[in-house]
């Protein structure tokens, strides 16, 4: 049975409804602490409360029109956005008035903003109020009512609040009678997707189906012909053909979406429109979308994705190029495309638990998504290169500031990614201590607490917590590097290969308070190499353990890393633990180090450089750059 003939709907568990501790509490204690504040502060820094406060004159143009005919500054919703989103998630887990007062002061001049007839956009009230609706393909429109939509959800699920849900609800109403078929309609979408998986979470909240009829008409008008993108520049005196990027496959629009067969383009755009289907398929158990995004899963993760789960190595494009390019020094691999790979592979799993999936969300949240925050919370990367020489750093604002943002409200709502449930069973896709609250459609509540030191220990056990016995299947994902691993409940061992579907152990019981299931996922150190296609990991070895990707660093081996050549056959790793790295495992090898130091003067000779024992120390890639600055390595040589 194919997995897109499957009727069973997982749907996220709501964020205020996991606790986390351990590893992710210490993530989200940092946003807490400080990324919230740092993100409101450094929005107002840039003039962006001003650009909606109606109480003061306009701006004007703050950041230039830049060649593709718009600028940043058309963004800044969406920035402002995706920070009450952080600052909503950030509330549950630590209650701060004075931050919930300057979030509800914003809300309050987005309400004063918002027209009458609904429609919400500073940059196109305040600024270019002509433009409003005439260039959907490059101006962002959609793009930043979606944001604040996903804002307008998260700020009411944490604090009970209703008044940016109902601001964004009249916006959604008003754009239901302006797209459309009808006479006096637009039949248009976005340039950048993002309202089709926000207008999800607004149907999943109101119970209004007609925001999911918005986000499919959406989904089903990108790419059809007569081309939206070509009659709105026409209507607009623009050449549908003199744009900066000069190809619809930038934002996916070269084809139906059901038709697309290769990842292309702009890497979120791409990420943020198979999330969108992806929850579509769910509600309407739509196969033709499933089989679809199968087929570009299929594509991103066989030839297209850094063992980091970063995606789209071009800075020109902020995208793909071709198969099997994968460049590790001018990798671009935005922090926000790892971020929206996390968001698709979650929701590839609405569908029903499959191992493929949750795999490679966990590859991407821990090695593609996280190295975009600092361990104090408050410096951020936009692009994760694999090799530094020692000159890429971590910033602490960006003209076009969407990761730091979008990092931090992945961090903060992880519990929603970790756990989703179905009529009749939970399924937990990643593993970290928490403890989740789950309603069951037969009425069962059932309090789940996930006691671990993962990923630093393979350990994992469950107690449930249940005011009277209930029947249902319990889910585990049991990782693909996960050989080995032995499954119990309640003291008695469990056959896993009997147990086993989609990569998941399958547990159904009549379950009662108390009950233990114990996990147990080997964290052997394995060895990865990459497809020989990939030239530019040719005679190179990456190293994992469990989820993670590791790394080499100048702080701990001084410099010329190329020089570290690790055996065929891994020595044994000693383990350490980094107290001025959150507790991490680093892990010390013995391996050969080519000499540089008495290479002598020539640039080449017809001898090889003589080698030397020596110990090299790997960290999580994650973390690196977060102490002394330096070079850094993740694909190291491998000897022959």
């Amino acid at each position: 049975m194919t997995k897109s003939s499957n009727d069973r709907q997982f749907r996220p568990v709501a964020v205020p409804d996991v606790e986390l501790g351990g590893f992710w509490g210490k993530w989200q204690d940092a946003v807490c602490n400080s990324t919230a504040e740092t993100l409101l502060d450094r929005c107002v820094e840039a003039g962006m409360l001003k650009a909606i406060d109606v109480s003061q004159p306009s701006p004007g143009v703050v950041i230039p029109i830049q060649p593709w005919g718009g600028t940043t500054q058309m963004f800044w919703d969406s920035d402002l956005g995706k920070s009450i989103e952080t600052i909503a998630y950030s509330l549950y887990r630590r209650p701060n008035p004075k931050l919930e007062a300057r979030a509800d002061e914003i809300i309050d001049m987005y309400e004063r903003l918002q027209d009458k007839d609904g429609y919400l956009n500073a940059w196109f009230q305040r600024v270019e109020p002509a433009r409003r609706w005439t260039n959907l393909r490059d101006h962002h429109e959609l793009y930043c009512a979606g944001h604040l939509m996903e804002a307008a959800v998260a700020y009411y699920q944490a604090t009970g609040k209703r008044k940016l849900l109902d601001i964004m609800c009249r916006f959604a109403d008003y754009m239901i009678t302006m797209f459309g078929h009808r006479e006096g309609q637009l039949p248009g979408y976005c340039g950048h997707e993002e309202v089709e998986l926000a207008l999800v979470k607004l149907a999943r909240v109101t119970g209004e189906k007609k925001y999911l009829e918005l986000s499919k008409f959406f989904i089903d008008e990108r790419g059809t012909e007569p081309h939206f993108f070509t009659a709105e520049a026409a209507r607009d005196g623009r050449s549908a053909a003199d744009f900066h990027q000069k190809t619809y496959e930038y934002g996916q629009a070269h084809q139906p979406v059901r038709e697309q067969t290769k990842v292309v383009g702009h890497a979120v755009r791409a990420m943020y429109l198979y999330s969108g289907m992806a929850d579509i398929a769910t509600e309407y158990k739509d196969d033709s979308l499933t089989a679809a995004l199968e087929t570009l899963w299929d594509d991103l993760t066989t030839k297209q994705m850094y063992i980091t789960g970063g995606i789209g190595p071009a800075a020109s494009n902020e995208g793909f190029t071709d198969y099997y390019d994968l460049p590790n020094a001018t990798a671009y691999a935005e922090t926000c495309a790892s971020v929206g790979l996390v968001f698709w592979a979650s929701r590839m799993l609405g569908r029903g638990p499959d191992r493929r999936y949750a795999d490679i969300m966990e590859q991407a949240l821990y090695n593609g998504a996280l190295p975009g925050l600092s361990t104090d919370g408050k410096t951020f990367f936009y692009d994760n290169p694999l090799e530094s020489a020692g000159k890429h750093h971590r910033w602490k604002w960006h003209h076009c500031p969407c990761c730091p943002p979008n990092i931090a409200r992945l961090v903060t709502s992880i519990g929603s990614y970790m756990y989703a449930v179905a009529d009749d069973e939970i399924a937990v896709h990643l593993y970290g201590e928490s403890t989740a609250r789950l309603k069951l459609a037969n009425g069962a509540e059932v309090e789940l607490e996930q006691t671990t030191n993962y990923p630093w220990d393979g350990a994992v056990a469950f107690t449930t917590r249940l005011k009277t016995p209930a029947k249902f299947a319990l889910s585990l994902r049991i990782p693909d590097w996960a050989e080995g691993a032995t499954l119990s409940v309640n003291g008695e061992m469990l056959d896993l290969a009997a147990n086993i579907r989609d990569g998941y152990a399958r547990i159904d019981r009549q379950w009662a308070d108390g009950d233990r299931v114990a996990l147990s996922l080997p964290l052997s150190l394995r060895p990865q190499y990459a497809n020989p296609k990939v030239r530019q990991d040719a005679g190179r070895v990456a190293l994992m353990r469990g989820p993670l990707v590791y790394c080499v660093e100048t702080t701990d081996n001084g410099e010329d890393l190329n020089a570290i050549v690790l055996p065929r056959k891994l020595p044994a790793a000693e383990t350490v633990v980094l107290k001025d790295l959150n507790d991490a495992v680093a892990l010390d090898l013995k391996v050969e180090r080519e000499e540089t130091s008495n290479w002598g003067t020539p640039l080449y000779r017809n001898a090889p450089a003589e080698r030397q024992v020596a110990t090299a120390r790997f960290v999580p890639y994650h973390l690196w750059d977060n102490r002394a600055p330096g070079e850094m390595l993740v694909w190291v040589q491998s000897d022959k």
